[in-house]
């Protein structure tokens, strides 16, 4: 049972402090708060509903005019503004951001008083923020310290750390942690070196940088590498990577063995490449210009150009049991090593 304490200020501007169990958590005189569910020093101001079996973290901050059906759980040092309908189905983790008026769904075809058996699961991952008047569809993860725009219409799962904007919301940019930088051929090489083999370590560990040996004549223009020496193994298998939508993001994935080499040998795309620890973003746009990523190390694709022609080397022949997939079982790995 709740035990309420008037706050000495009647003024119905300050919300009443209701004691649980063992904590205090504060919800506003004007709000209709059915869930006994809350955790310590949680707020919920006015005008808000919230339903019997609804979950509520610590530290939480829920603002004015929300409603929150059943179905819901609320992880710890969430924010949710003004605005916002949490409906049967939706998680929401740790330390996550909601903007005012964002719209959430659970039914993709709804229809007046007919009633699914199991909406489904949105899944909002920790540290993740979505901006104002955002739409999010059914059934989607929006991924780890990722960034919805304001007024993005999210139709599919978001990669964590990744930027999306737009209807519908496409990935635009990668979130980049205290340690990361974006890096491009001008970082690396200017004129006067381009015809010079060198190789670049980066923050992320034991992925390396490498620029081959480049000739040109009236006869155009040749690049060359040779295995073991300038491309740090001799490849199994080879693939090409083309014809990509600009909006599509490939790789999201790490190998526990597999050594892979990315060379974009027509026009350019964006490679991020991810330790667990260190974030980077490689713009390949030369074909003198490769990134060698280790085991254990995280990779994206995107922001590929029309023309765009990636030549992957790979060290190992096609194993699906080598893909690690899901970038928190990937975290939880290694942390391990």
């Amino acid at each position: 049972m709740r035990k309420s304490e008037e706050v000495k200020n009647k003024n119905t501007s300050r919300p009443k402090i209701y004691e649980g169990l063992d904590h205090k958590y504060k919800i506003h005189e004007l709000s209709d708060v059915q869930t006994i569910h809350i955790g310590e020093r949680t707020k919920i101001w006015q005008y808000t509903v919230i339903l019997p079996e609804a979950k509520i973290g610590s530290d939480v901050n829920i603002c004015s005019h929300c409603f929150i059906e059943n179905d819901v759980l609320i992880g710890d040092r969430v924010t949710i503004k003004s605005g916002i309908s949490l409906w049967d189905g939706i998680e929401i983790h740790d330390d996550v951001f909601i903007g005012p008026n964002v719209v959430f769904t659970n039914d993709k075809f709804p229809r007046s008083k007919m009633y699914l058996d199991k909406f489904s699961r949105t899944i909002i991952e920790s540290q993740a923020s979505i901006g104002a008047g955002a739409i999010l569809l059914p059934g989607i993860t929006i991924g780890m310290s990722c960034m919805v725009g304001a007024a993005a219409v999210v139709t599919k799962s978001v990669p964590p750390y990744s930027i999306v904007t737009g209807n519908p919301a496409r990935v635009v940019g990668y979130v980049q942690n205290s340690g990361s930088t974006k890096i491009g051929q001008t970082n690396y090489c200017t004129d006067n070196e381009s015809s010079d083999e060198s190789i670049k370590q980066l923050k992320v560990k034991d992925v390396t940088l490498h620029y081959f040996k480049t000739a040109e004549d009236m006869r155009g223009k040749l690049s060359v590498g040779e295995f073991q020496e300038n491309i740090p193994f001799i490849p199994k298998r080879y693939f090409l990577v083309h014809d990509v939508p600009s909006e599509k993001v490939r790789g999201e994935h790490a190998h526990y063995k597999c050594h892979q080499f990315l060379i974009c040998v027509k026009g350019n795309c964006s490679v991020v490449v991810d330790d667990g620890q260190f974030r980077e973003e490689i713009l390949l746009n030369s074909t003198n210009l490769g990134v060698y990523l280790p085991p254990l190390t995280w990779g994206v694709q995107y922001k590929y150009s029309k023309d765009a022609v990636l030549l992957v080397f790979a060290s190992h022949t096609y194993d699906s049991d080598d893909y690690i997939r899901d970038y928190k079982k990937f975290i939880k790995i290694v942390k391990k090593c």
